[in-house]
């Protein structure tokens, strides 16, 4: 099968939604597939937009014989007037594909399918008017022919915000926590959490002010003193300045070595960082999933996530973790005391998300799902 990626920048970028790509392109090659990454500049909103009617995207993409194109949806600002120059050439090449469900839905030889992680109008951050933002995306959505979404909310948050009739392929596919090879004992899991001293929280999420590392900050802020290390692990090159907000924040709040940045992370540091510490916290405005949800669960770390997105597919609500309202600095703060006085408490709640991650898929059972999904429609 050759298949045709549209992503912005690099592969190798450091996020949940480029680490799902990066492992499906690298499941389909080791399948025998042909992957051509097409990788577009990273720039603002409003200058990917002329993406649209670039000439050389149009000749790089139409040269190029594949079976399946797939397109992260982030980068819908390029792309949702592309997809319909696209359908034109085949329009005027007589190479025309129609839904049988609705005969003025027009559809290009090769189909256009898009992998959905979350929504940019769900983000709270905006350069641009969210109305605008909404529409074009809307737009977007609308010239695909069909869609690998990241969970069951991704998937109704654009079943919601496209309002298509008509009928196409779709599959929701859950990303995977396995990539760093979690290793971890009962035994270990229930020795740390009786470990006298402070809890150790971390954060593991790329800083940026949708992530809710700010809310983090606040409820640690609150504890008394000696009570909490915080570990924050994420990319601080993409948001300088709202990084620099951060350390200062943190400078201000806390004693010295209380709070530790590590920037990124290889896979063997991470992996002991996480069976290190105790509990995961990732306050986001909004998650699509949260794959590092999952990556901390499978060292047996409860996770704290908010009930905004997709986030309850993987937390059980005072089960393995716990969901909290985006912004509620109190209630984030009394769920850290909580666990942080009642080890017999944060064990229960360790187990059970350790053997939550256990019951969730592989990478290589996701990507293969995937694989086989674009296989049915290349067939077709």
């Amino acid at each position: 099968m050759r298949v045709s990626l549209v992503i912005y920048g690099a592969l190798e970028t450091i996020s949940g939604g480029y680490l799902y790509d990066r492992k499906l392109v690298s499941y389909m090659e080791s399948q025998g597939d042909q992957v051509d990454v097409i990788s577009l500049p990273r720039r603002n909103y409003w200058f990917n937009l002329f993406d649209n009617i670039s000439n050389r995207l149009y000749r790089r993409i139409t040269t190029r014989p594949v079976d399946i194109m797939l397109q992260d949806e982030l980068n819908h600002p390029s792309l949702f007037w592309f997809n319909r120059r696209l359908r034109r050439l085949r329009e005027k090449d007589g190479k025309v594909r129609t839904s049988p469900e609705n005969d003025a839905v027009r559809r290009a030889p090769f189909p256009v399918i898009s992998i959905v992680h979350h929504l940019r109008s769900t983000e709270k951050f905006h350069s641009l008017p969210l109305k605008f933002i909404r529409s074009i995306e809307r737009r977007y959505l609308r010239s695909v022919d069909g869609f690998i979404f990241n969970s069951e909310q991704t998937r109704r948050d654009v079943m919601g915000l496209s309002a298509r009739k008509d009928k196409f392929p779709t599959i929701v596919a859950h990303p995977a926590g396995d990539n760093l090879n979690p290793t971890i004992a009962k035994k270990r899991i229930a020795a740390r959490s009786k470990e006298s001293g402070p809890v150790r929280v971390v954060f593991l999420g790329n800083l940026i002010p949708r992530k809710g590392v700010v809310v983090l900050l606040q409820a640690a802020a609150r504890l008394p003193e000696g009570l909490i290390r915080v570990e924050i692990v994420g990319d601080d090159m993409i948001d300088p300045v709202y990084a620099s907000k951060i350390r200062r924040l943190s400078e201000n709040s806390f004693a010295p070595g209380v709070v530790k940045f590590h920037h990124t992370l290889d896979d063997m540091d991470l992996a002991a960082l996480l069976g290190e510490c105790h509990l995961l916290a990732v306050p986001s405005e909004y998650e699509g999933f949260g794959i590092s949800y999952l990556e901390g669960m499978g060292f047996g770390l409860p996770a704290i996530g908010t009930t905004a997105g997709g986030t309850a597919e993987i937390i059980a609500h005072g089960q393995n973790g716990y969901l909290v309202e985006p912004g509620d600095v109190d209630e984030l703060h009394s769920i850290i005391l909580a666990l942080s006085q009642d080890r017999d408490r944060l064990l229960e709640m360790s187990l059970a998300a350790r053997a939550a991650f256990l019951t969730h898929p592989t990478w290589e059972q996701t990507c293969q799902k995937i694989r086989d999904f674009l296989l049915e429609i290349a067939r077709t």
